[in-house]
């Protein structure tokens, strides 16, 4: 019996790690490419990211120089920011983060003297019609289906039967309830 053993030569060895080098890097490309083209086709869905208070203009011209804080916090809301190392301050942050549209980022500051507002400094903001109607700009809008039914499509369906004439009636509504707790005995 004769046995043969094939030992490749350092060159040969080399040329089969260049071969499979090569292979690999194709295949990555190739590989590469196509889940590129995917990745044009298929995008994932993003959730809106709402952060902070949203004021509109109305708000803003609603506050005058002089009313105090507690009036202030009724038209704003809370602010988003209120610091301890400036606490004649308060700021209201917004933004918007939507998919297939610009972020949105809207600042608001409200500066006091003691207990009394001074001023305010602020971005442009918009109405809250102007607001709403940037919120509805990427929707696809379809025909509205009519949703009245003719009497010629209500009489395609079997009526109603009649209530059975031997139905009890409802016993009537307590009017006045139990006490929520037994009185005299409190147990802690």
């Amino acid at each position: 019996m004769l046995h043969c053993t094939f030992v490749p030569t350092r060159g040969q060895s080399r040329l089969a790690l260049v071969v499979a080098g090569t292979a690999l890097l194709a295949g990555c490309s190739s590989f590469d490419a196509a889940t590129g083209r995917m990745a044009g086709i298929v995008t994932p869905y993003k959730v809106d990211v709402v952060q902070g208070n949203f004021v509109s203009r109305e708000q803003l011209a609603a506050l005058k120089p002089g009313m105090n804080r507690n009036q202030v916090r009724e038209i704003m809301g809370t602010p988003l920011l209120a610091s301890l190392f400036h606490e004649n301050r308060w700021d209201y942050v917004f933004t918007i983060r939507r998919q297939g549209t610009d972020p949105q980022s809207r600042r608001v500051a409200v500066f006091f003297k003691g207990n009394v507002m001074e001023r305010v400094e602020a971005d442009e903001l918009p109405t809250e019609l102007e607001f709403l109607a940037s919120l509805d700009s990427g929707r696809r809008r379809g025909e509205v289906p009519n949703l009245q039914a003719s009497e010629e499509a209500l009489g395609k369906y079997p009526a109603a039967p009649a209530p059975a004439s031997n139905a009890k009636p409802l016993p009537p509504l307590p009017t006045s309830y139990p006490p929520l707790e037994a009185s005299g005995s409190v147990t802690r």
